[in-house]
């Protein structure tokens, strides 16, 4: 068996989430479920990218990730594209044994049983913006299969008011879900620079929002590797 691999980066630090700050070393899974309209990550998504992606055993994988920390264990993050769509359980069982940290962040519309191994699994349904709807019958597979053992968070892109409503009705689903919620980047292109400026214009709006509204359960994070990196690939 073989992984379609997109890319395999780091160790930077984790750019959002309930994670953000912790060195890590990235497993960037390609294909998709998904075709969001402000995606990224299309390089590992859409499928005319295919022949970039590289075809790798577990032992494959792990000998890169393994030579990028040193031999020291860290968190690995597994994301694409959607990773549930492959089978990376024996290469988290192979990690675990040597110490590192595994975590794992979906859209939450294709359940694997290997969710129930990881360390950190963060849900991030796709607001309407994106121009998915979420099947919140397999959301909830998802949180089935992850049972009780990994730390389960569910993660929103808020990009409009639209969104943001959104955010609350899929908040409300799931009180015991740990929430967080970031601003979206709609400037994908990573030949082009980030525009900071608006980039803290839409924190300010997401922060101003939970508050005005004592919404006081969700996290409000910004995308921090958007604010030192821009959209460039692989940090």
């Amino acid at each position: 068996m073989t992984l379609r691999i997109a890319e395999i980066f780091g160790p930077t630090i984790q750019g959002e989430g309930a994670l953000i700050g912790e060195p890590t070393v990235f497993v960037r899974a390609g294909g998709c479920d998904y075709r969001c309209t402000w995606c990224d990550s299309m390089h590992a998504v859409d499928s005319a990218n295919r022949h970039s992606w590289d075809a790798l055993t577990t032992a494959q994988v792990w000998e890169q990730v393994t030579d990028l920390s040193g031999g020291q264990p860290l968190t690995v993050s597994i994301s694409g594209g959607n990773p549930a769509i492959q089978d990376f359980g024996p290469m988290i069982a192979l990690g675990q044994s040597q110490g590192y940290r595994f975590a794992c962040e979906t859209q939450g519309s294709i359940a694997k049983p290997w969710f129930a191994d990881l360390d950190t699994l963060v849900l991030s349904p796709k607001p309407p913006s994106s121009g998915e709807t979420v099947d919140w019958a397999a959301f909830d597979k998802c949180l089935a299969a992850a049972g009780t053992q990994p730390n389960v968070v569910m993660k929103i892109v808020i990009f409009d008011d639209i969104d943001y409503a959104w955010a609350r009705e899929a908040a409300a689903k799931y009180p015991d879900l740990p929430l967080y919620l970031q601003p979206g980047n709609a400037e994908v292109d990573p030949e082009l620079p980030v525009d900071l400026n608006a980039a803290i214009d839409r924190l300010h709006w997401l922060i101003e929002k939970v508050t005005a509204d004592r919404w006081f359960t969700p996290r409000v994070l910004p995308q921090l590797h958007v604010l030192v990196w821009g959209n460039k690939r692989g940090v």
